[in-house]
């Protein structure tokens, strides 16, 4: 057994056409016959959430560090510290 929008996604280029051309996706609704709660909306949705799944986020883990980067960075951090350090012992807080 099919799904209801089957149908609707065998028409999937019509339907692109007739809405360039300016109709309105009621008016295409009406002149190809589809029924349903908002058949082509609910198509169109679908199809821009297929193409967002192949787009990947930048978002994920970072490039690794080399382990010159890390000795770089851990150098930095005990001069940040020892920095404070003298700050705090200046103010006389410790």
């Amino acid at each position: 057994m099919e799904r209801k929008h089957q149908h609707a996604r065998m028409l999937l280029g019509q339907i692109k056409e007739m809405l360039a051309s300016g109709m309105t996706q009621k008016e295409v609704e009406r002149r190809l016959g589809l029924t349903g709660y908002r058949p082509v909306h609910e198509l169109l949705k679908r199809e821009r959430k297929k193409e967002r799944q192949g787009i990947t986020k930048s978002r994920g883990r970072k490039p690794a560090k080399t382990l010159q980067e890390y000795k770089h960075e851990n150098k930095r951090l005990k001069m940040e510290n020892e920095l404070l350090r003298d700050f705090l012992q200046s103010t006389g807080r410790k």
